[in-house]
C-alpha cells in the first residue's frame, strides 16, 4: 500500500469530483479517499462505484470516509474512520480482514488507546489549521507529527493544511505520506499539482 500522495476529495469542488480524481491519479496520487459530508448514502455509493471504475486501470485503491455502508455497497477497497465513529474493532469485523482500515489520530493519547491490531494506517493531524474541516482539533505541527510517527506501529499519513513546500518536512518526520485536499483540488491544473507532490516526495 503506497500512501505517499493521498488525495482526499473536497466536500465542495471547483472541478467535478470524477475529473479531479482522474487528474490526481494521472499526476501520481497513490490512494484516493472519497470524503462527502453532503450527499446521501445512495448518492455517495453511486459516485464511489464510478470512481472505482476510473481507478481500476491505475491500480489505485479507493477509501471511503466514515460511511461503512457506502464502502460495503460500493465494493471500495477501504474505510477511514475518526475518533467519534464506531470502535475500530467493530469496523474491522464489518469490513472483513482484507479491506484497508485507516484511523484519524489527533493526540498521542489516542494513539496509545488504539487497538494493537486491525488498523492499517493512521492519519495524524491536523498539522496546521485548515479550512477543509471546520471542527478540527488543535494543530499538532511537524513536531507532533514526528512524535506520533515514531510511536505508531503502522504507517502514518500527515494531514491538515499541507502544501507542496511541506513534503520534505513530512517525510523527514517519519510519515509514509501526506493527505492533500485543496492543494490539488483547488489548483488550476490538478494533474500538474498532483505530479508536483509525487515528484517532491520521490526527491525528498
Amino acid at each position: 500500500m503506497n500512501l505517499s500522495v493521498y488525495f482526499v476529495t473536497p466536500d465542495v469542488a471547483v472541478h467535478p469530483v470524477e475529473n479531479l480524481v482522474l487528474a490526481a491519479v494521472r499526476g501520481g496520487a497513490t490512494i484516493v479517499q472519497l470524503r462527502d459530508k453532503i450527499s446521501t448514502d445512495a448518492q455517495m455509493t453511486e459516485r464511489a462505484r464510478r470512481l472505482r471504475a476510473l481507478l481500476a486501470p491505475f491500480d489505485v485503491p479507493l477509501v471511503i470516509n466514515d460511511r461503512v455502508e457506502v464502502m460495503l455497497a460500493s465494493g471500495a477497497e477501504g474505510l477511514h474512520v475518526g475518533q467519534t465513529d464506531a470502535p475500530v474493532g467493530d469496523m474491522r469485523r464489518r469490513i472483513g480482514p482484507d479491506r484497508i482500515l485507516g484511523l484519524s489520530i489527533e493526540t498521542q493519547a489516542q494513539l496509545a488507546a488504539m487497538p494493537a491490531s486491525g488498523v492499517d494506517y493512521i492519519g495524524a493531524g491536523p498539522i496546521r489549521t485548515t479550512a477543509s474541516k471546520a471542527d478540527h482539533a488543535e494543530p499538532i505541527g511537524m513536531d507532533g507529527l514526528a512524535r506520533i510517527a515514531r510511536a505508531a506501529k503502522v504507517p502514518t499519513v500527515a494531514i491538515g493544511g499541507l502544501k507542496l513546500t511541506d513534503v520534505a518536512s513530512v517525510k523527514a518526520a517519519g510519515a509514509a505520506g501526506l493527505a492533500v485536499i485543496s492543494a490539488i483540488a483547488d489548483a488550476d491544473d490538478p494533474e500538474a499539482a498532483a505530479s508536483a507532490f509525487a515528484l517532491a516526495w520521490r526527491l525528498a
